[in-house]
């Protein structure tokens, strides 16, 4: 079987977190999670420039075959939402510049994937993360499951579109992923 590395951003203009799994098979582990501390920096553009820097540092040492990144969500301030997408792009300009296929998910849809349901709290999202990938210990800061949860969020939707074509009904899908439902 093949292995496969995501990498997983959740983009911010304070705080980008990041996570990578590595699965062979059906299988997700944890290679690694963080966060991007950009409070130091002076501007936005020094914290855009640290992003870029730091997501090629990732690419370089884990590899990853695919990057998953969370979208911005809508919302009433116009210059945080400008802000994070600038966030975002830069972290995907480093994706592209290695050559990664990126995909793009919703913060709900994310949350939907790791817990099923859509209005999870990062905290929820966090213990799910644990126990699914087996996590000895969670960060003292939570955007970095965050990142983690948008790599496994890609890996269930990939896997679950390659199991799509093979289940006829709810039943045969539960009996084929029991590790999904407990």
């Amino acid at each position: 079987m093949k292995e496969r590395i995501i990498l997983g951003i959740d983009p911010g203009t304070s705080i980008t977190g990041y996570g990578l799994i590595k699965s062979v098979g059906k299988n997700p582990c944890m290679l690694a999670l963080g966060v991007i501390d950009l409070s130091k920096y002076p501007n936005h553009y020094l914290k855009l420039q640290r992003i870029f820097e730091r997501t090629l540092h990732l690419i370089d040492q884990y590899h990853p075959d695919e990057m998953a990144i969370e979208a911005p969500f809508y919302g009433k301030n116009v210059q945080s939402m400008l802000k994070l997408g600038r966030a975002q792009g830069v972290a995907m300009a480093a994706g592209l510049y290695r050559s990664l296929p990126i995909f793009e998910y919703a913060p709900l849809r994310i949350k939907q994937a790791i817990t099923g349901q859509g209005n999870a709290s990062k905290e929820q999202v966090a213990v799910l993360l644990q126990k699914i990938l087996d996590i000895s210990q969670l960060p003292d800061n939570l955007d970095a499951t965050d990142g983690l949860a948008a790599a496994l969020c890609h890996f269930y939707q990939n896997d679950l579109t390659k199991q799509r074509s093979g289940c006829k009904s709810w039943k045969e899908f539960i009996s084929k992923n029991p590790g999904r439902l407990e």
